[in-house]
């Protein structure tokens, strides 16, 4: 198989390990991987405030990029759920045909579902508290919602068993948001921070030094409290422990 690597622009920016530790991920895992150069944002900012036809040029530059490949894989279930849903609708209203967006994934889920590995050669001998992101248990089915009467499931939890030394936990509120949620963080600025606030507190109550989690955005956004209150916990992209040798 061939896959086509997305590194969603805010990783790029700010978090560029996370993009190496997925390409180190995936290669490890035998997978035959591929990073365009010219590839740019999503067009979910844009989106998401309001201005879907902004992004239509966006999602138009992704399919030329992607659509060539068997896979297209991400480290950020928030962006990979914009592509999967929104880029279909948005290309039909352009007149343009969307290939791309049924052979995305989160890399967790490619991981999980596709390829399916027994073991990870990964050592990492801390505490750490999972973060089930909004768009990643409601839109990518990566963990089981509260709100529905089904058997409980993780896949991020699945993989961080295979890591050698690990404490796993997940706190009250399991699947409830941090309070980032793209513009509403700048939007209802206070709001936003109460409700990271108590997620932080949830993830604490564990006893984790790490909370880890598949969207860098919303452990950026817990982060940015986390360093103005001086609490005594840190977050990490969960790639970055399945690549760890600590």
């Amino acid at each position: 198989m061939k896959v086509g690597l997305f590194i969603p622009c805010y990783i790029n920016a700010i978090y560029p390990q996370v993009g190496v530790s997925s390409y180190r991920l995936l290669t490890s895992l035998g997978v035959d991987v591929d990073y365009p150069q010219d590839q740019t944002c999503c067009g979910q900012p844009m989106a998401n405030a309001g201005f879907e036809n902004e992004s239509t040029q966006l999602a138009s530059r992704f399919e030329q990029l992607f659509s060539n490949y068997d896979y297209v894989i991400g480290p950020s279930a928030s962006c990979v759920a914009f592509i999967r849903l929104n880029h279909p609708g948005i290309l039909k209203q352009a007149g343009h045909t969307c290939q791309s967006a049924g052979k995305v994934y989160d890399i967790c889920e490619f991981i999980h579902d596709v390829l399916k590995p027994t073991r990870l050669n990964a050592r990492f001998p801390h505490r750490v508290s999972i973060h089930n992101s909004c768009h990643g248990v409601r839109e990518l089915g990566l963990s089981s919602p509260s709100e529905r009467n089904i058997p409980y499931y993780n896949k991020l939890r699945d993989l961080l068993s295979m890591v050698e030394d690990i404490e796993i936990h997940e706190p009250e509120h399991a699947d409830e948001c941090c309070g980032f949620g793209g513009m509403f963080a700048v939007e209802e600025q206070a709001v936003s921070v109460c409700m990271a606030r108590d997620k932080i507190r949830h993830h604490l109550d564990t006893g984790a030094e790490y909370i880890t989690g598949a969207d860098s955005s919303c452990l950026m956004h817990m982060q940015g409290v986390i360093d103005r209150e001086h609490l005594p916990i840190r977050t990490i992209h969960i790639v970055d422990i399945l690549t760890s040798k600590q």
